[in-house]
């Protein structure tokens, strides 16, 4: 399979005309089959057949993970058991986890779908892709799978296996691309110069990475590190799972897939829409799941609308990488902090990703902020001024980019304060 430049160079008013037509046919689907919708509108008043422009999403309440839970597991299908024919759930190792149903309908789209950012991300039918996603509940390996034959590349299932076994096999079946989390591709990375092979005589010329945020700067190690083109990919299991938007080869934004999905960018407060290029929550709905559909559902996710075309040619619209979460945004006398800034600059400081932690503390009416960086042998130093100077280099960088006094200290390895056994970037205890 090749970029399918019909479908991702639509005209915009064609897409805007497409869009409403799907959204008027999700909209009565869901509200002839889904009873949380059905009442969400009943009790709104709104009339399902009063949707004449995409606009009218406005009068549309907002959809939270939380409705997703409280439906468990097989409230929010709006078509019956005997039409599912693929199950995923959340983790819900601490909730109620979310169950996400899929039609033959579902699956063919999202094999489509996953195929349009592979190929964005230079992907064809001659590679040899390993995906090392866990192969379970999640959505992640199984939607990168379908998508990968879908083009008619090769695919190894290998899922999460030590690193040196990665290696091998990468070595031995001339691996062409890796699909997996950044950190773990950098896990990789860091595992081969210590295994003193020259990445060099592997076969990998790319990587699709996402799962989780990432900065340029660790996509820039990656790719130093592995002589690959890493390109960035977003999608989440509430609207489908990958293939949701990726970037192309020209890595300047994710292209998003609008004909299938509904973007709007919200300030994470008021909830109203912002100009274009501005930071807010990205709310999404759905307009041709058949299993799983959605209205505007609140992801928690930062992100904006990217102004302009992509010299790549594709006219579907672009959105930043996903900067932070609405819960991890710092507000600390009267700014606003995304952990991700604090750990560009670590990340400057220290050459390599960072392992911290950020504690707000409240004491006398006063927020204080103190950021717990985890030790590693390349910063480790019994001498106390050494490890001095090192504090005050991030606390003098810190304080000149936000223009707020930092507290620094240096952790030991793996000592940093993790809650149900993950570790949490910002901590709060200021209530």
């Amino acid at each position: 399979m090749i970029w399918d430049k019909e479908k991702e160079c639509i005209d915009r008013e064609d897409l805007k005309q497409l869009q409403l037509e799907r959204l008027q046919s999700t909209i009565q689907r869901v509200y002839r089959n889904v009873p949380f919708y059905r009442r969400m509108f009943d009790r709104q008043g709104i009339d399902p057949d009063s949707f004449s422009s995409i606009e009218d999403i406005k009068k549309i309440p907002f959809t939270t993970k939380n409705d997703l839970r409280e439906n468990y597991p097989y409230g929010l299908f709006a078509v019956p058991l005997r039409e599912i024919v693929r199950i995923h759930t959340s983790s819900g190792t601490t909730v109620m986890p979310i169950v996400f149903g899929y039609t033959k309908g579902d699956l063919k789209i999202w094999s489509e779908l996953v195929a349009r950012v592979l190929s964005a991300g230079g992907i064809t039918k001659d590679d040899v892709i390993k995906i090392a996603f866990n192969y379970g509940l999640f959505t992640g390996a199984f939607g990168f799978h379908y998508g990968a034959e879908k083009i008619g590349a090769s695919v190894i299932p290998i899922s999460i296996e030590n690193p040196k076994k990665q290696i091998k096999i990468m070595q031995d079946y001339k691996t062409t691309a890796l699909i997996s989390t950044p950190s773990y591709a950098l896990l990789i990375a860091n595992t081969i110069l210590e295994m003193d092979i020259n990445p060099n005589s592997l076969s990998l010329k790319f990587g699709l990475f996402g799962a989780e945020p990432w900065s340029e700067r660790m996509r820039k190690e990656i790719e130093e590190k592995l002589k690959i083109t890493a390109t960035d990919n977003y999608g989440l299991s509430e609207v489908m799972g990958p293939g949701v938007s990726g970037e192309s080869l020209e890595k300047n934004g994710l292209h998003i897939n609008e004909d299938h999905f509904l973007f709007e960018i919200l300030d994470p407060h008021t909830l109203e829409p912002l100009e274009e290029g501005q930071t807010g929550e990205l709310v999404i709905t759905t307009l041709t799941k058949e299993a799983f559909p959605v209205l505007r559902f609140r992801t928690g996710d930062l992100t904006r609308f990217l102004p302009g075309q992509c010299p790549c040619g594709r006219t579907l619209r672009r959105i930043d990488r996903i900067m932070g979460r609405t819960d991890d945004m710092i507000i600390i006398r009267g700014l606003k902090i995304f952990p991700s800034q604090i750990e560009a600059i670590l990340y400057e400081i220290e050459g390599k990703q960072p392992n911290y932690q950020i504690i707000l503390e409240r004491q006398s009416g006063i927020d204080s902020i103190t950021i717990l960086l985890e030790v590693t042998e390349d910063i480790f130093s019994d001498v106390m001024k050494e490890q001095s100077q090192l504090i005050n280099i991030i606390k003098d960088r810190l304080s000149s980019e936000f223009g707020l006094s930092f507290n620094v200290k240096l952790a030991e390895k793996r000592s940093l304060e993790k809650i149900d056994g993950k570790l949490k970037k910002v901590i709060d205890r200021r209530n």
